[in-house]
């Protein structure tokens, strides 16, 4: 009977160290504050013209609310991988606000502020 409890015992504690191993660092990920900073420092104004042309892997920018931000450092690191560019030069709103989105990220993207859209093109 010892001999079951005790391999019962180390049978859990693999278990959790299992589980700890491949939930921790997701977890871990999921709690920082990035450190990726907007490349781009001067705020301005833009066009939907202007913002299209920022559509690549390496020269991103989207629009959430009718500012603009610079996600070009942030793409690779971006959780939901390509998913980040399929409204890059666009606006991305909509995608921004969606159910997968924790809202940490809603204090991340401060960083990635690079101005607005000209008035004239503001949908809200």
């Amino acid at each position: 009977m010892a001999m079951l409890l005790l391999a019962l015992a180390f049978t859990f504690l693999l278990a959790s160290a299992f589980f700890l191993s491949t939930l921790l660092p997701s977890f871990t990920r999921m709690n920082r504050k990035s450190t990726v900073k907007a490349t781009v420092k001067k705020l301005g104004t833009y066009t939907l013209e202007e913002v299209s042309k920022h559509n690549t892997r390496t020269d991103c920018w989207i629009i959430i609310k009718d500012k603009v931000y610079d996600v070009t450092s942030y793409v690779e690191e971006h959780p939901g991988g390509d998913a980040i560019l399929n409204h890059a030069g666009d606006d991305s709103t909509k995608g921004f606000y969606g159910p997968q989105h924790a809202s940490r990220v809603f204090d991340m993207v401060d960083e990635f502020y690079i101005g607005g859209l000209v008035v004239q093109e503001r949908r809200s």
